[in-house]
């Protein structure tokens, strides 16, 4: 996304899905290691068990994301207007944490 760039909402939105994306492939790919990695040791849960929790923290964080996102695109989509500044401080914030 380009600095000074004028980006619709539905660029945003795109975006911000995209990124959801990518952050649950990565969060899942790493939380398949290390539990691939708790299997053969069930000592290292002390150490590991904590990342795996960041790691479903980060897919739970992803899914409340797209459900506000649905939620805002449905709310455009019955009202067939632009979204409110509100709104669109709500994605902007939502890609920043993404």
């Amino acid at each position: 996304m380009a600095k000074g760039k004028h980006i619709n909402s539905d660029e945003y939105i795109n975006e911000a899905i995209d990124n959801i994306r990518k952050d649950r492939a990565m969060a899942s790919t790493l939380l398949i290691e290390v539990m691939k990695l708790l299997k053969t040791d069930e000592n290292k849960h002390q150490y590991s068990g904590p990342v795996a929790a960041k790691y479903l923290e980060t897919l739970q964080r992803s899914n409340e994301q797209l459900v506000k996102l649905a939620s805002l695109m449905a709310k455009k989509e019955a009202t067939s207007a632009d979204l409110s500044s509100i709104n669109k401080d709500e994605i902007y914030e939502m890609i920043k944490e993404g």
